[in-house]
């Protein structure tokens, strides 16, 4: 072997995908769901890391019933643990309403404030068809360690 030869460690990806119903009860469960997943994966209930990613599903899973919803879809959460970051990804059937921080007011508008305050970077994607889009964000678990 060359002296510049590498051994890599293995990565280990874990992933949760799962479609919901577009309803309250919908976004409630998939928020259920997602604790139950992290605490097998190691993130404990109760823990920061558990709860931050947790609450960020709540609230894209609220905003994808609320503000994504088109009769008879559901809208799907996609839960990726790679090497320390947590991407939480929630896809609804309105690409037409990518979402946007804004000032908060009586009616709602706290929760992508949130978002953005937990995690390290989010963001919205419209698919090319215009049929869906995903709001997606990473969260860096050592971060919410500190």
């Amino acid at each position: 072997m060359p002296g510049d030869a590498r051994v890599q460690e293995p990565v280990t990806v874990r992933m949760f995908t799962q479609l919901f119903s577009s309803t309250p009860r919908g976004a409630r469960l998939a928020r259920r769901l997602v604790t139950h997943r992290l605490d097998a994966w190691g993130c404990a209930y109760g823990t920061e890391v558990n709860e931050a990613v947790t609450l960020v599903v709540a609230e894209l899973a609220a905003n994808a019933v609320r503000h994504g919803r088109v009769h008879g879809r559901d809208f799907r959460v996609r839960l990726l643990l790679c090497e320390g970051t947590v991407r939480v990804e929630v896809a609804d059937a309105r690409a037409d309403r990518l979402p946007t921080v804004r000032e908060p007011s009586n009616e709602g508008g706290r929760g992508l404030l949130l978002v953005a305050a937990l995690a390290e970077r989010w963001g919205a994607e419209a698919r090319p068809d215009g049929l869906f889009k995903t709001v997606w964000a990473e969260l860096t678990m050592s971060r919410m360690l500190s």
